[in-house]
């Protein structure tokens, strides 16, 4: 693959969710270990958690609360990989 998919999930350090972006950063890669070329961790301030692919926000904490990985993956996977099954991650909700 030559064209660069990068994720990007910007963090607030002051709430201190480094944790909780590096855990999503591991699933995403995890999922799409040969997908992306690119995760970036991006520290921040003032309460952001921010997932973006490509430059694009598909995530934002402000909007919607907290992701579950299982919501990032499908959005990740629509732009990267629009074929990749997700597995029990493509399931709906019940």
């Amino acid at each position: 693959m030559t064209d660069v998919q990068r994720v990007e999930i910007e963090y607030c350090t002051q709430c201190r969710w480094l944790p909780r972006a590096a855990w999503l950063a591991q699933e995403l890669l995890t999922t799409f270990e040969t997908e992306l070329t690119e995760l970036f961790l991006k520290p921040g301030k003032g309460g952001v958690f921010v997932v973006r692919v490509n430059g694009e926000v598909v995530w934002d904490r402000r909007e919607q609360g907290f992701p579950e990985p299982t919501a990032v993956k499908r959005l990740v996977r629509d732009r990267v990989a629009p074929g990749k099954s997700l597995g029990h991650s493509d399931q709906p909700a019940s």
